[in-house]
């Protein structure tokens, strides 16, 4: 049975799903650049963004129940905090480069050229909502190491 969206509380798998949906935005964006760009930035974006993704599975297939585990769940999960940081500053030179030329970057239905102001919009929304993914993957990574250092502790006390 399904549960009502505002009823829904946040699943320890967040993190994990999330990573994922940058992922696949990331290679969907870097599919917008001109092959001139394209050999020069995408090779390193994509693979930041898929070690953000990897970083985040491994983490999460780590169960934090003694110390040697937790260790090695927060370095993955710092991992993926730290190539989700560089991704978003990689990113960025993406934007700069796709907003020189928008409508390059985007046909419509019989591969024609979009008009610019569409096209600025569509970049506009898919910068837009990339970048709420990766302010939001940050924060529940964070959450995720301070929970998991907090389980631990109370475990070590009983």
């Amino acid at each position: 049975m399904s549960v009502l969206k505002d009823k829904r509380t946040q699943s320890k798998m967040d993190f994990v799903n999330v990573a994922n949906q940058i992922c696949d935005e990331t290679l969907e964006f870097l599919s917008r650049l001109s092959a001139r760009y394209s050999r020069l930035l995408a090779p390193d974006i994509s693979a930041l963004a898929m070690a953000v993704a990897d970083n985040a599975e491994e983490g999460n297939s780590k169960f934090p129940s003694d110390d040697l585990r937790l260790e090695e769940r927060t370095k993955n999960l710092l991992t993926a905090r730290a190539k989700l940081a560089a991704l978003d500053v990689q990113m960025a030179r993406c934007y700069s480069v796709l907003y020189q030329n928008p409508q390059g970057a985007f046909v419509d239905k019989k591969g024609k050229s979009i008009p610019p102001a569409e096209a600025l919009k569509k970049l506009e929304n898919m910068s837009q909502s990339l970048g709420e993914k990766i302010d939001q993957e940050k924060d529940l990574l964070t959450g995720t190491m301070e929970s998991d250092k907090k389980k631990r502790q109370r475990q070590k006390e009983k």
